[in-house]
């Protein structure tokens, strides 16, 4: 590991234990800081509604200066009551083809949070997947807490624990095989980060809008790369927030996330383009194998510092 790393790793990861919810509230209050959360859900009614009542009543209710000034639920689609368990438990809930209408949106969830920036007004950006199950506000205020106590950090990272079932420690498959040797490789002052994949993270607005986003799965790598370029390593942080236990996907929807992901990386390599940006997959079928090919995400969104729409609402 760099030695620039394992300064870092002294310096810029912590607990969620480390900053007690007066202090963040403190230090929210004296800056006039706003924060906003954003949980990205498709087809999600089974978890959705216990996260945003714990966010809501941790996070929002009952504190002298509520930590959260602005819960948002982006439905990209469901076909179950994602939308209507999210509003009936306190969050407002906004359709993805409602946001920026005059650019057709892509399947992805990057494309959710690239234009969950126009939804939402909070100088902090939370982003926090809906399928967490056991769902801690620590997610929350674990990440935010740097971001409102120092004002060098710029974006933050939970870390935790992912079980796989009731096998400790497993969980993130395509971290440990695709992007972990990806960003050790390519970027080793990444190295350090426990959970580069991870759903959770809060990021300064002014960063956030000026990066690019990966409309698919290689959001998350996407954006780490694309702030460590911008901003640089010390502004970058992780906190450990315990165990994150979620939905796990099966190997066949494992192997398009990575392919997206590789895409995302080789991108930032070179900025060239694969030759072809498909991946095929097997399955058994009653006759033998049957061959499925999917294509791999190919498209980002710009920077919305750039988009008009996102402009003008500034502006006013």
């Amino acid at each position: 590991m760099l030695e620039e790393v394992e300064r870092w790793l002294a310096d810029r990861s912590w607990s969620a234990a480390d900053r007690p919810l007066d202090q963040l509230l403190d230090r929210k209050r004296a800056a006039g800081t706003t924060v906003s959360v954003v949980l990205p859900a498709l087809d999600e009614e089974a978890t959705v509604g216990a996260i945003v009542e714990v966010i809501r009543r941790e996070l929002i209710e009952g504190l002298p200066v509520p930590l959260v000034d602005e819960l948002v639920v982006v439905d990209s689609g469901s076909s179950d009551r994602t939308a209507e368990v999210a509003a009936k438990a306190g969050a407002r809930v906004v359709h993805r083809d409602d946001v920026l209408p005059r650019i057709p949106a892509l399947p992805g969830k990057g494309e959710v949070l690239w234009r969950s920036l126009l939804a939402t007004d909070g100088d902090i950006v939370c982003f926090v997947d809906a399928d967490l199950r056991d769902f801690s506000a620590a997610f929350v205020s674990g990440i935010v807490g740097p971001l409102l106590t120092d004002p060098d950090v710029q974006f933050v990272k939970a870390m935790y624990d992912r079980p796989l079932g009731d096998t400790p420690g497993q969980g993130g498959r395509v971290t440990e095989l695709v992007a972990r040797p990806l960003l050790n490789l390519h970027w080793p002052q990444l190295a350090g980060f426990v959970q580069p994949l991870g759903g959770e993270y809060a990021v300064r607005r002014c960063l956030l809008e000026r990066l690019p986003f990966p409309v698919g799965y290689g959001v998350e790598l996407g954006l780490l790369v694309d702030a460590l370029h911008t901003v640089g390593l010390d502004a970058l942080a992780q906190v450990d927030v315990g165990v994150r236990v979620h939905r796990h996907q099966d190997g066949q929807a494992l192997g398009r996330m990575a392919a997206a992901i590789y895409r995302t990386a080789q991108v930032r390599l070179s900025r060239g383009h694969l030759v072809r940006p498909e991946l095929t997959q097997f399955e058994r079928g009653p006759e033998g194998f049957v061959a499925r090919t999917y294509p791999v995400d190919t498209e980002e969104r710009p920077p919305m510092a750039g988009i008009k729409e996102y402009a003008l609402r500034r502006v006013a």
